[in-house]
């Protein structure tokens, strides 16, 4: 039972790990001159989201079936979203730079 712990642990800290990691990649890539590098991460989770339904299993009801097909849709594109927040927040930031930068250049 002690080993069944250090293992699942061990499996947070590594799942904490990866998580953040991926998020400062997406910062590292959003900051970069040309917009599609930042694009790269949500495309590639938004591919990813599209593959889940194909695990379900058919429930007997076409409506249930409809429902589960959207529900993990929406909670397989929250990774998504989350890289999509992360790129507008850095761009945006970017952008505001680059407007005051040209201020900056228009007043000399």
């Amino acid at each position: 039972m002690v080993f069944a712990g250090k293992i699942m642990i061990g499996f947070l800290v590594f799942l904490l790990v990866f998580l953040v990691g991926g998020i400062f990649l997406q910062i590292f890539l959003s900051k970069r001159e040309s917009r599609w590098p930042g694009l790269v991460l949500p495309l590639l989770a938004f591919l990813q989201s599209l593959l889940l339904p194909l695990n379900l299993l058919d429930s007997g009801s076409v409506s249930q079936n409809i429902l589960m097909v959207l529900v993990t849709l929406l909670a397989g594109n929250i990774p998504t979203l989350v890289l999509l927040a992360t790129y507008w927040a850095v761009r945006d930031k970017r952008r505001v730079r680059d407007q005051l930068d040209k201020m900056k250049i228009d007043e000399l």
